[in-house]
């Protein structure tokens, strides 16, 4: 599997606070957009594999419900995380 525990814990190291901080904005959005990149590799490949493309709509929209929950709540920590992931917003 592309996703096991020890890259979970690598993302979660990495943006949120400890290794078990998986609660937080910053995890799951950075969690997300490292699923919607090998989603979207898997899509080049196989462009008719709707099923993928529709989890992969879901998974952009949930991204995006963080990141406006966290842009009205803390300005400051929704720029640090558009940056460091190098999203377009």
């Amino acid at each position: 599997m592309y996703l096991d525990a020890a890259k979970k814990q690598e993302i979660f190291s990495k943006y949120g606070k400890s290794n078990t901080d998986t609660g937080s904005a910053e995890s799951q959005i950075a969690l997300f957009s490292y699923r919607i990149a090998r989603l979207t590799e898997h899509l080049k490949l196989n462009r008719k594999d709707y099923s993928t493309e529709r989890a992969l709509t879901m998974l952009v929209g949930k991204r995006r419900a963080l990141l406006d929950y966290l842009k009205d709540r803390d300005i400051e920590r929704y720029r640090d995380i558009v940056k460091e992931l190098g999203l377009r917003k």
